[in-house]
């Protein structure tokens, strides 16, 4: 599923009014070239271009915030570790203390990911051992330790990899056969759903490849383990540290639109204010973006990723070998 998360998506935005805005925000963006992978350019919800210690005093004063990202994408990166040393200290003046929850951490991880934070354990052990991302070090490390030097909790949010493989492979009875700790790991309701969400997700499922509707079923109930867990993994956090505020990251599918984790937070705590900040590629769709619904509180502009690959064989080749691999793993852990 993280391949799945990998995907770069297409965001549904709304139009500019009036020709004056539209040219503004047209000489804005020349005016300011991409120099380099870092840059970013922020936008509010109506696509004004903004600056970055407006957002920040802006989402500072919610309950969550939701950065969503390209996995490996430098600028995302560097736009969260801005946004949370600035939340963070707009905190502090506030008495408020700020969580970082993350999708790149599972829940049977908590410990291990704490003994970290606490030098009990050192960062090779956190790659080798847990393990982290195998981009830790050039996308997250900054994120956490910055949350180690200042104390800051970082939540291990996502539902592990190996019981959501099943999933996809067993569908839902594959957590009857867990056991009460295995259980713990994933949200007590970790199927509840969202329609659009599932519109959205079998739209993308049809347009890279033909599944069956059961194998599209089976990936969406994977991907709603993954959701729900997450977003149960915040609503905790909220509820065991009073006046929180949490700082999510996750694949930006997780959240755009209001939907995915965000969504079923929403459903799981109403009254909570929720920021959302969505990316979007340069060469993505026309901008600003026309007859679309603008969704989310804040988005940012980035340039695209190198091709992944340019031989058809090549690609052809290495998928293939990364699904039997992801089959051998899923027959090897999913039996009864």
């Amino acid at each position: 599923m993280k391949k799945l998360i990998r995907i770069l998506f297409f965001i549904a935005l709304v139009p500019l009014t009036g020709c004056a805005t539209q040219q503004k925000v047209s000489s804005d963006l020349q005016s300011k070239a991409f120099v380099s992978l870092y840059d970013y350019q922020l936008f509010d919800q109506q696509f004004k271009p903004v600056d970055l210690h407006s957002l920040t005093q802006e989402v500072a004063q919610s309950d969550v915030v939701f950065i969503g990202e390209y996995h490996g994408n430098h600028a995302s990166h560097l736009l969260q570790m801005q946004l949370l040393s600035g939340i963070h200290q707009l905190a502090k003046q506030d008495n408020r203390s700020v969580i970082l929850s993350m999708e790149m951490f599972e829940r049977d991880q908590q410990d291990s990911l704490d003994d970290y934070l606490y030098s009990v354990v050192g960062e090779r052990y956190l790659m080798n051992e847990v393990p982290a991302w195998p981009n830790y070090q050039g996308s997250y490390r900054p994120l956490v330790e910055y949350a180690k030097k200042h104390d800051i909790p970082v939540i291990a949010a996502n539902a592990p990899a190996h019981i959501v493989r099943c999933i996809g492979s067993l569908g839902a009875q594959h957590t009857e056969q867990l056991d009460q700790e295995q259980r713990a790991w994933i949200a007590q309701q970790p199927f509840l759903d969202l329609p659009d969400y599932r519109t959205k997700f079998y739209e993308f499922m049809d347009s890279n490849k033909r599944i069956t509707e059961e194998q599209k079923e089976r990936s969406y109930l994977a991907q709603l383990a993954r959701d729900n867990t997450m977003a149960e993994s915040i609503s905790h956090a909220l509820i065991n540290h009073s006046n929180a505020l949490v700082v999510h990251l996750n694949g930006s599918f997780h959240s755009e639109e209001r939907l995915g984790t965000a969504g079923l937070l929403a459903q799981m705590q109403p009254d909570l204010n929720i920021k959302i900040i969505t990316p979007m590629r340069v060469d993505e769709s026309q901008f600003p973006p026309k007859d679309k619904d603008s969704k989310d509180d804040f988005y940012y502009r980035v340039q695209p990723q190198p091709d992944e690959f340019v031989d058809p064989d090549y690609k052809r080749q290495y998928r293939q070998k990364m699904f039997e691999k992801a089959s051998q793993k899923a027959e090897k852990q999913c039996r009864p």
